[in-house]
């Protein structure tokens, strides 16, 4: 049995909104867009590159339709030899969408609907890693489905975006087994869910 692994950027107050650059996700009039980038260094580098040597990120991947089209426009066509490209497309990606239709175009992609995703955590022998994909981590925490979250934690306040813990959610304990400073002020912090 596999464990869902949730990784995100999140600010300080808990946005996750479009890290990565300006045109990533404007729902909802955002423009804070590329928040995350200022704060990247060699720490955050190597803590990435050490968990998909060890097959924490390296393994399957568990997306939401947004953020599996944003990688698919992007990732697949980068060649400058950066070390994630080749772990991403060798990832089998599990699609969860109800409007995307077969055949995916993004290599080892499999659309799938919610009602199945308890099916592959049953049928994964390791961690299936979640990137974005806002809208499904708000499901997989509905269903009690995420067991280790790894969170960049920015210090930055942002003020508006959509967050990752909203209004609503329900009651989970998580402990912390895992903390790493950057010399950028982002805190790496891993937490298993305590059940």
């Amino acid at each position: 049995m596999g464990r869902i692994v949730v990784i995100e950027n999140i600010s300080l107050d808990g946005v996750m909104q479009a890290p990565a650059g300006p045109e990533e996700d404007t729902r909802g009039g955002f423009r804070h867009g590329g928040w995350a980038a200022p704060y990247s260094d060699e720490v955050a580098m190597r803590e990435m590159g050490e968990g998909m040597a060890k097959g924490e990120q390296g393994g399957p991947l568990l997306l939401g339709r947004v953020t599996y089209q944003q990688f698919e426009a992007f990732w697949p066509k980068q060649t400058d030899g950066n070390p994630f490209t080749p772990v991403l497309d060798a990832a089998r990606k599990y699609v969860v969408s109800t409007t995307l239709t077969e055949p995916l175009t993004w290599e080892n992609s499999v659309l799938i609907g919610g009602d199945e995703i308890a099916a592959v955590k049953e049928r994964e022998p390791g961690d299936i890693g979640v990137l974005g994909s806002g809208e499904l981590v708000q499901t997989l925490l509905r269903h009690d489905l995420v067991d280790q979250f790894v969170l960049s934690i920015h210090p930055l306040v942002l003020g508006e975006g959509a967050r990752l813990f909203r209004d609503g959610a329900q009651l989970a304990a998580f402990r912390l087994v895992k903390s790493v400073p950057t010399t950028t002020g982002v805190i790496i912090a891993t937490y298993d869910r305590d059940r």
